[in-house]
């Protein structure tokens, strides 16, 4: 599925004209187009090529999946590779998707899958209708923003989350170590995906700005810049998310590890008020002569050293904390 839309002289002038009409538009002066497919063929975007003269190394690394965030820079053309973050599933894994955009002077084609909502850059657009005289670096910050937008609210999620996590390592009942340590690894796992798919969109709005797209005028430069001071925010939350985690996945350790000394201490004291009815019954028991021996005396004696001993250690154990 191909959506087509095209700008003249600052204004929406058309949309939804087959491709091959695009050479067409773009000849014109301040007219600019942007395509958006859907899951294309190859051969959908031969006539791409054909038609505003992309780099064939380009169209090659458009439609192959997998490709890390990078902006490459051809003779006549940029190919910018950006991922668009849709937020933690049910399970608390990131899910994101691939967004890939041929630039040239005067269109943007946008490729990417059908999970991608391309309806937050078209809104970004219609409500910056003001500035679409900028052209086609207004379109790239449109998707920029998007994407950068979508991001910032995964990482307000993601800290949200970590603080029930904080909140929950602390709760009094039944201890739930592993669940703790179960939803801190997804988060983990999470910023990595972040910090390999997302962050690296930095240095492609960087290099936009310092040079590598000359038709970024001084006019739109101000939201690019904002665009960066996002991205940077975003990759110095990350990293202090990850280290939280970290910090998480150590506390819940060192408190699981303090309530094993907490029960080991409580099994040893009352191991040790057990050895000590068992250590008098066992010298009473003995096959010689000794005072009480067959009396009821030496029964009394017993039982109120039994008694009187395991009272003391048991006061003992409460007044260190044992138990």
């Amino acid at each position: 599925m191909v959506l087509t839309r095209a700008w003249r002289n600052g204004s929406a002038a058309e949309r939804d004209f087959p491709v091959h009409r695009v050479s067409e538009l773009v000849a014109e002066d301040d007219s600019f187009v942007w395509v958006d497919y859907t899951d294309p063929q190859p051969s959908d975007l031969e006539h791409v090529e054909e038609e505003l003269g992309i780099h064939a190394l380009a169209v090659e690394d458009a439609v192959e999946r997998g490709q890390r965030p990078k902006l490459d820079r051809y003779r006549d053309s940029l190919f910018l590779v950006v991922y668009d973050v849709a937020g933690l599933d049910d399970a608390g894994d990131l899910v994101t998707h691939e967004v890939k955009a041929f630039v040239t002077k005067r269109a943007l084609v946008t490729i990417h899958g059908a999970d991608v909502d391309t309806g937050a850059v078209e809104r970004r657009l219609d409500a910056s209708a003001d500035i679409a005289d900028h052209g086609v670096p207004w379109l790239v910050w449109g998707l920029l923003d998007a994407v950068t937008d979508h991001a910032t609210s995964t990482v307000e999620d993601i800290e949200r989350r970590i603080d029930e996590l904080e909140d929950d390592l602390f709760e009094h009942g039944t201890p739930r170590e592993k669940q703790i340590q179960r939803r801190s690894f997804r988060l983990r796992k999470a910023l990595g995906v972040l910090r390999r798919q997302v962050v690296p969109t930095r240095d492609s709005v960087a290099s936009l700005l310092h040079g590598d797209a000359e038709t970024i005028s001084d006019g739109i430069r101000p939201y690019f810049r904002d665009v960066e001071d996002h991205l940077v925010s975003i990759a110095d939350s990350v990293d202090q998310l990850r280290d939280a985690v970290s910090s998480v996945l150590d506390t819940n350790l060192n408190l699981a590890s303090n309530r094993q000394n907490t029960v080991m201490k409580k099994v040893t004291s009352w191991a040790a008020i057990i050895a000590i009815p068992t250590a008098i019954t066992g010298f009473f028991g003995q096959n010689l002569k000794f005072p009480g021996e067959g009396q009821w005396s030496g029964l009394y004696t017993s039982l109120v050293l039994i008694v009187a001993s395991s009272f003391a250690l048991y006061g003992v154990f409460k007044k260190k904390d044992w138990l």
